[in-house]
């Protein structure tokens, strides 16, 4: 019956436009299908003839001859969908169309990144790293519950470029953990009276107490990037820093500081998308300080500042831990996962708690809600 239609309108063609084939596509079940010059034709499993010209659909009455045709040839329904949609899709694939949507979102999720070191790894889902997200979640729970009860004194230092995402690393660390026991420290700029002090002196003033966690979204080593590229520091004070910087730690852990430090690096083309990015969300564009811009000029000059930086304070009492900052998903769950394996802990998650009936009070009557001021309704 397919062929009679076809020569009804001008003979066989075997290029089928994308819009006939997506739209005998979404006629499931269909027994047969024939496609012609301007004109497609199927038949469906309830004996229907269906005529698709360019973008118009026509629907014929069941004749004896496709009534007979769908009994005598009609597998089940979903093996005649599979069927029928692999025969489209291969159609297409020879025809060098582009596939369906279904085809589409396979293709996304064997999509593959090949990073720097040059392997390559499946790129990460976003219901994956929501429940990645949510393990680790818990993971640090357990750690936080943990330096509170063994009284330990955490310093986590997170550096790198601007933009790099060292932000919202720590905001997903922070945003299920205990704000009185792990705490983050952003420093501004010092103040005169600050750059009077001994360099380390303003950050010591906000080291860990006895089970506390602290944060530093960057930290002293100011001195050995940004410091040192824009001319805020001499030449001499740079020097200094580089040598005291290690001593300064190894005091720090000599005093039983718990202390992680970690390098997000980017490259220079993911920098400038996210940097474009946040000039285009007002939401974002705060993010973009004079010296972000600044930065974006002098490349080569923070990456020589970091080499350096690295060579003196790499150490092995006090490594530095590098993150491959391109995907931020992956980076997140990479530097999370890796913090958790640096304390180790146990798990002291409180216990299921039983609510005892509450007491009702009596003698008790409240003052009316409309000497109260509420806030409007308004969703």
């Amino acid at each position: 019956m397919n062929s009679d239609i076809a020569k009804q309108h001008g003979g066989a063609d075997h290029r089928v436009s994308r819009v006939l084939t997506m739209t005998a596509e979404k006629h499931a079940g269909v027994l047969s299908f024939f496609s012609g010059k301007g004109v497609c034709a199927m038949t469906d499993r309830k004996g229907s003839a269906v005529v698709i010209e360019k973008s118009r659909v026509k629907a014929s009455a069941p004749t004896d001859e496709t009534v007979e045709a769908s009994a005598v040839a009609a597998p089940e329904p979903g093996k005649a969908r599979r069927a029928e949609k692999n025969k489209v899709e291969k159609r297409m694939a020879a025809q060098d169309v582009e596939a369906p949507h279904s085809h589409k979102k396979r293709e996304k999720h064997t999509k593959r990144e090949k990073p720097e070191n040059g392997e390559k790894r499946k790129k990460l889902s976003g219901k994956r790293y929501e429940k990645e997200l949510a393990r680790t979640h818990l993971e640090l729970v357990k750690l936080q519950e943990w330096v509170k009860a063994q009284g330990l004194t955490v310093v986590v230092l997170f550096e790198g470029r601007d933009a790099a995402g060292k932000g919202g690393v720590i905001k997903r660390i922070t945003e299920g953990m205990n704000p009185r026991i792990c705490r983050v420290v952003a420093l501004a700029a010092p103040t005169e009276r600050e750059k009077t002090q001994w360099y380390f002196q303003r950050y010591a003033a906000h080291l860990p107490a006895a089970g506390e966690m602290v944060l530093f979204d960057r930290s002293w080593y100011n001195r050995a990037g940004v410091e040192c590229v824009m001319g805020f520091c001499t030449e001499e004070e740079h020097a200094e820093f580089l040598r005291a910087c290690p001593e300064f730690e190894r005091m720090l852990i000599r005093s039983g500081i718990i202390l992680i430090k970690y390098w997000f690096s980017v490259s220079d083309d993911e920098q400038e998308r996210r940097f474009q990015k946040r000039l285009k969300l007002a939401t974002k564009r705060w993010k973009l300080s004079p010296m972000d811009l600044e930065s974006r000029a002098r490349w080569e000059e923070y990456s020589k500042a970091k080499d350096e930086m690295f060579a003196h304070t790499d150490t092995k009492q006090s490594p530095w831990y590098v993150v491959n900052a391109d995907n931020k998903k992956a980076a997140r769950l990479n530097c999370i996962r890796h913090l958790l394996t640096m304390i180790p802990y146990e798990d002291l998650t409180p216990e299921p708690i039983t609510l005892a009936p509450r007491r009702t009070q009596v003698r008790y009557t409240r003052p009316p809600m409309t000497y109260q001021t509420f806030v409007p309704d308004i969703f």
